[in-house]
């Protein structure tokens, strides 16, 4: 089914979640929302609406298919991955005991230089973007390799599965690279990058579900000359930009004195046109409060990466300061540097990772709620992808990217399963409030519990345990 396909009108009827605010969840027991022919929102009710009333007030849902949940499941938005590298996939949890600097050129450099075999960058990519999807995650910012058929490939899939993406051909011609992995100019590396600019486009002009996004790899990884000519490009082509930021200590050392001109991290950037309101910054973990000030004066967002940050041992980022002062920020896997693809486990590695910022300054303040950060999983993730007015929530006029979630029921002993337990990891046994299901999910749940996923009311996942529509 191609971007633009219309679908039948849709009315999902049951439980729904979404966040209210930053603080704030909104919890309906028993609604409907009715999502239209282009996968949009057209209406919402929260009042235990009854869908033969509904369709006889208006005659343009007289036909509609019904979705419905019963039992313990709940809609839930799709999650949104600000920041991931996806020829990384196959070396998820190999991190072992290297720093970054190390564990680049032991794993990551050889295994994206593979993808200029086509073949086996179709493999990884189809993988990897069938089991981010799986995981509930209906829009990726990707980061690719330096190879311009590969980074088109990836593209291709996402348009093809129906995934929301940004796909960024990496830029990267510095000595920091292997010779056998680098652009091999300024030139080359701006020309492949426009090349994959066009391509994507094209196969989808509106950018409806994937866009392109300028990847200069992080400031170290290109000369003076390269990070100003991607960041003229970027501008001249209105596209966002992704890269790294201030991921651990080591990396800003070097980035000091690779160019002891700048200011600091953050000033490289801002002197080479990269920073902007499309401007993504991974990571942000050892910023000073003048760099926090300047990326917040330019717009720019900011994608928190806790499992990956504490995998590489690379610190914990203060994300209770940087909302307090206003940043925009989401949640990144940031495979393979984070050891799962699954942007739930990152809310709850982005809790705890506040908590142990909690116990070290001896604040509490610094504690981040599940309800906080399931919404940087969501409404925080879209506005970082530039999706905001899009995709989050559950209003109308907002795309319906969703998640079905299905938690079960504990039998009783003897009963299904043998002790009553259950197929999958949430525990449920009938006596919980909604909020407190939600919340077993949060720190239980896996794919197990997400059986169908949507993007613009297109159907892009499912597991045997979806029922489908009556």
């Amino acid at each position: 089914m191609a971007a633009s396909a219309s679908i039948q009108k849709t009315i999902y009827l049951g439980p729904f979640v979404h966040s209210q605010s930053l603080t704030e969840l909104d919890i309906c027991e028993q609604g409907a929302i009715g999502v239209d022919e282009k996968g949009v929102i057209a209406f919402v009710e929260k009042s235990n609406p009854d869908v033969e009333d509904i369709k006889s007030k208006d005659s343009a849902w007289k036909d509609a298919q019904i979705v419905k949940i019963t039992g313990n499941g709940f809609f839930f938005p799709g999650f949104i991955d600000t920041h991931t590298h996806a020829p990384q996939h196959p070396n998820t949890g190999l991190f072992g005991k290297t720093t970054l600097l190390d564990w680049l050129q032991t794993y990551t450099f050889p295994m994206e230089s593979s993808f200029k075999d086509l073949n086996r960058a179709d493999r990884i990519y189809q993988n990897f973007v069938a089991r981010t999807l799986s995981h509930g995650t209906t829009t990726c910012a990707y980061y690719a390799t330096i190879h311009v058929p590969a980074t088109n490939l990836l593209a291709d899939i996402c348009l093809k599965r129906g995934q929301r993406a940004l796909v960024g051909r990496v830029c990267m011609n510095s000595d920091l690279s292997p010779e056998y992995y680098r652009d091999a100019s300024v030139e080359s590396s701006v020309a492949d990058s426009k090349a994959s600019i066009d391509y994507i486009r094209s196969i989808d002009p509106s950018g409806e579900i994937v866009k392109p996004i300028v990847t200069p790899r992080f400031a170290p990884s290109c000369t003076s000359e390269c990070l100003s000519a991607i960041g003229q490009l970027a501008k001249e082509t209105d596209t966002h930009v992704q890269t790294h930021i201030s991921e651990n200590k080591n990396e800003v050392a070097l980035v000091q004195e690779l160019f002891p001109e700048s200011k600091s991290y953050t000033d490289v950037y801002d002197t080479h046109a990269l920073l902007g309101p499309k401007t993504i910054l991974a990571h942000a973990v050892h910023l000073s409060p003048e760099e926090r000030q300047t990326i917040l004066e330019r717009g720019s967002k900011i994608s928190h990466c806790p499992a990956s940050n504490t995998a590489i041992t690379s610190g914990c980022s203060p994300i209770r300061t940087l909302l307090n002062e206003g940043h925009t920020i989401g949640l990144g896997t940031d495979i393979s540097g984070g050891f799962h693809p699954s942007i739930l486990d990152n809310v709850r590695q982005a809790i705890w990772v506040s908590r142990h910022l909690s116990i070290q300054t001896s604040s509490d303040a610094a504690k981040l709620s599940t309800e906080e950060a399931l919404y940087l999983a969501t409404r925080g993730g879209a506005a970082v992808v530039g999706l905001e007015d899009k995709v989050g929530g559950f209003e109308v006029g907002k795309e319906f990217d969703a998640q079905m979630i299905v938690l079960g029921e504990v039998g009783e002993v003897g009963g299904r399963g043998e002790g009553g337990i259950e197929e999958g990891p949430v525990d449920v046994f009938g006596w919980e409030s909604w909020g407190e299901k939600v919340e077993k999910w949060v720190y239980a749940g896996d794919d197990r519990n997400t059986v169908a996923v949507w993007v613009r009311g297109r159907l892009v996942h499912k597991t045997g345990k979806y029922r489908g529509q009556e």
